[in-house]
């Protein structure tokens, strides 16, 4: 199984709440999560640009966007199917170009899940 290193916001609410979600799904255990806020963690790329697009390491390579959800969800026995057809780049690019669109509204998203950080959303 390939190592796989997810890098997530871990100030952003909204990338708590998906990084929370993903821990329960990866039963295996099979995903190390580091918080790329923490002062402590060597960054692969500049940390703002970690924290500005999601970012995973698969088996060492580097991999953003679009691609790096497609690895984290190969990991997941679940979302593995979702993971795999992420490889095929028609998927790729309809995926990335849907990432690019929600990070065009990410930072209403995170005020939302902010405001909600409390009603158990």
């Amino acid at each position: 199984m390939a190592e796989l290193i997810v890098w997530h916001d871990g100030a952003c609410p909204l990338c708590r709440r998906e990084i929370a979600l993903m821990r329960r799904l990866d039963r295996t255990g099979s995903i190390r999560f580091v918080d790329a806020t923490r002062d402590d963690i060597a960054c692969p790329v500049d940390r703002a640009d970690l924290l500005a697009r999601f970012h995973v390491s698969e088996d060492g390579l580097v991999l953003s966007g679009a691609a790096a959800f497609g690895a984290m969800w190969r990991a997941v026995p679940l979302l593995r199917p979702l993971g795999l057809a992420a490889r095929r780049p028609w998927v790729l690019a309809l995926l990335e170009r849907g990432y690019l669109g929600f990070l065009r509204i990410r930072s209403r998203l995170q005020r939302l899940a902010a405001r909600g950080g409390n009603r158990g959303w």
